[in-house]
């Protein structure tokens, strides 16, 4: 049986060492690695030895009684969420970390949030348990206020008030107990399922750095958890990891969620199919080859060339989508004696490797840019550079990701008709849900437009992002329709349709009224009584609104939204006034209406005449010759009107 557990936790909670002591007491590894100490098996890239942190997340494996565990050490520090997040969508189980000296942090939230969000069975263990003054009991009465009230301690297994537990969840085997007392195969099988529907949660504590109820929890870790993976059904994988190996061969790492995997296989995804030329099998940073993977292993294969993460493979088609977006976007500076191709070239390796990086070319300003979740990203990304690529670069004060949208519904036309050339282009354009991206309808007749022109038009609109009018800034939450549109036999040429198409939705840009967004942090805050007030305060200052406060015991909760452009530095002020016993948890919460758009606006000073990219106006053609009409004269200029 085949097991993958990922562990989680805010940073500094313990995860890493907890990992290694599941290695270590399983003997796949043979002596224990300590994080203040730089030998610890999963952390084993250098930037991770030197900073003390996990930034990647790696796997291990082990094999205990009569299944196989591949465990993956997650981030912990909100900058590397992403990655964190990733790793989420392959885990049959979670261990959520919690150190008993802080209880339940920010980033805790976050994780148990998105574990959630992907139905990811969890369990927790209070770590730490060593230090003085700590209290199991006040730590799971914590878990169970802040994350589930469905937490039960699991210390020991089937004791008094965990059959209370079970039973209050489960009327039929309550009533089987009262009739025919205590089954324990029938109580632990329920327990088991319970489990897996996360119908219920448990929790276990003990010590990772003195290795205390580490091999208890283990025991019970193995007979609470299952899998049911089949090896004969068709072929199926989820891209979970893209890495680069030693060589610069691109290594796609794969969970297996059906049927076989061999060398030399051919395999589908994203309308390619590609061959496998070997499979790996990792434990920690170390290989071995292996012939074949089976439903319910990890594994990393080479020839995959175009392979994302996210993406499904054979039988799955789906690709997966992630919540921990970054908000910030920051320039690459680097020395004028590197070729801008090189530079490019390397920061595209890295954003196959971490698609939220989402690298752009800004070909106006001749610029790299980068979109961060944060400062500490940032200075990992410097390290990575010059380690891999050997040549040092530095990046320019973090800025805030704005979009655009329109608030009006608007027709656009584009025409695109220099000598020889030919397309025309009309589209409806509509505000949309936030977060909905650009979606496409079409109303076109064939009649009116063959449907290659149509197909056409539908991939210039989704190819890449488009350009607001208001800062340049990404266009998103707009259903755009295509309602009809002209070509020519003899002089519509590759490219046209892309040239009238951006047109027509540039010009149905210049009569919308369109509105800047900005990226919002959905907050829980968690304080004494006496400081609720300087809270509220703080939000409304910084253009947040709140729900009304939660009074639980001796402490109040608040919730609300906020910009993340007033609030991301909050949380150092934060730490200061509470004495780091506050709790102050931010996530991402999509984009809304920006609360200071004219002053954004002139920071910016996006000229839309300028835009080397995009133009409202059309080009049409007379006596031989092409001519511009700009965009407030075109509607009346078009062909099929």
């Amino acid at each position: 049986m085949y097991k993958t557990i990922g562990i989680l936790a805010h940073v500094d909670a313990g995860k890493t060492t907890f990992s290694e002591q599941l290695l270590y007491h399983t003997k796949s590894i043979r002596q224990r690695g300590r994080v203040d100490h730089q030998d610890a098996f999963l952390d084993s890239h250098d930037i991770e030895k030197n900073r003390g942190i996990t930034v990647f997340a790696d796997q291990g494996i082990f094999t205990y009684n009569q299944s196989t565990y591949s465990i993956i050490d997650t981030p912990g520090h909100i900058d590397f969420s992403p990655e964190m997040e990733r790793a989420i969508q392959v885990m049959d189980y979670a261990i959520i970390l919690i150190s008993a000296v802080d209880g339940v942090e920010g980033h805790t939230e976050t994780v148990w949030q998105l574990l959630r969000k992907h139905q990811v069975p969890t369990f927790f263990f209070i770590n730490k348990m060593d230090y003085e003054g700590t209290d199991a009991t006040s730590i799971l009465a914590e878990i169970r206020a802040n994350l589930s009230k469905d937490v039960c301690d699991i210390s020991k297994l089937f004791d008094e008030e965990l059959i209370e537990f079970i039973a209050e969840r489960d009327e039929d085997l309550l009533e089987k107990y009262m009739d025919t007392g205590f089954d324990k195969e029938l109580w632990e099988e329920t327990f088991k399922r319970m489990i897996r529907n996360n119908k219920v949660f448990a929790c276990a504590h003990g010590s990772a750095l003195k290795d205390i109820g580490i091999s208890e929890f283990l025991e019970k870790l193995d007979i609470l958890t299952e899998s049911s993976f089949n090896s004969k059904e068709e072929f199926a994988a989820q891209v979970y990891k893209i890495r680069h190996d030693d060589t610069g061969n691109r290594v796609t790492f794969l969970k297996v969620l059906g049927g076989t995997l061999k060398v030399r296989d051919e395999v589908k995804y994203s309308k390619l199919t590609e061959k496998i030329t070997q499979i790996r099998l990792y434990n920690g940073s170390k290989f071995k080859a292996i012939d074949q993977a089976i439903a319910g292993e990890l594994v990393a294969v080479t020839g995959l060339t175009n392979a994302s993460i996210g993406d499904g493979i054979g039988a799955i088609t789906d690709k997966t989508t992630f919540d921990m977006v970054p908000t910030l976007k920051s320039k690459v500076i680097f020395d004028t004696s590197i070729h801008v191709k090189e530079v490019l070239r390397c920061f595209k390796i890295l954003d196959a490797e971490d698609p939220s990086l989402s690298v752009y070319w800004d070909e106006h300003f001749q610029e790299v840019h980068v979109h961060v979740m944060g400062v500490i990203q940032l200075e990992v990304l410097e390290q990575l550079v010059l380690e891999r690529f050997h040549f040092p670069v530095s990046f320019g004060e973090p800025r805030i990701l704005y979009k655009e949208t329109i608030d009006s519904t608007v027709k656009g036309y584009g025409h695109f008709e220099p000598l020889k050339h030919y397309a025309e282009v009309h589209l409806l354009i509509e505000p949309a849900d936030r977060g909905s991206g650009i979606s496409f309808a079409n109303v076109c007749h064939a009649n009116d437009l063959s449907i290659g022109h149509q197909n056409l038009i539908h991939h210039h609109l989704l190819e890449r992002d488009h350009h607001g009018l208001l800062t340049g800034s990404t266009l998103t939450d707009v259903k755009v329709t295509l309602l009809t549109g002209r070509g020519h036999n003899e002089h519509t040429h590759g490219g046209d349709f892309r040239e009238a198409t951006y047109r027509a939705l540039r010009q149905g840009l210049e009569k919308a009224e369109n509105v800047l967004l900005e990226p919002f942090y959905n907050f829980k805050i968690k304080v004494d009584m006496d400081l609720i007030g300087r809270v509220l305060a703080d939000i409304q200052q910084a253009h947040g609104t709140f729900n009304a406060p939660e009074n639980i015991g001796d402490k109040v909760i608040v919730t609300g939204r906020v910009p993340v452009a007033t609030f991301m530095n909050y949380s150092t002020a934060f730490a200061s006034f509470t004495h780091g016993k506050g709790t102050l948890n931010l996530l991402f919460g999509g984009y809304d209406r920006c609360h200071n758009t004219n002053e954004v606006i002139e920071k910016i000073e996006y000229n839309k005449e300028a835009d080397p990219e995009y133009t409202s106006t059309s080009i049409f053609c007379a006596r031989g010759k092409g001519y511009k009409v700009p965009w407030d004269e075109a509607e009346e200029a078009m062909h099929c009107l």
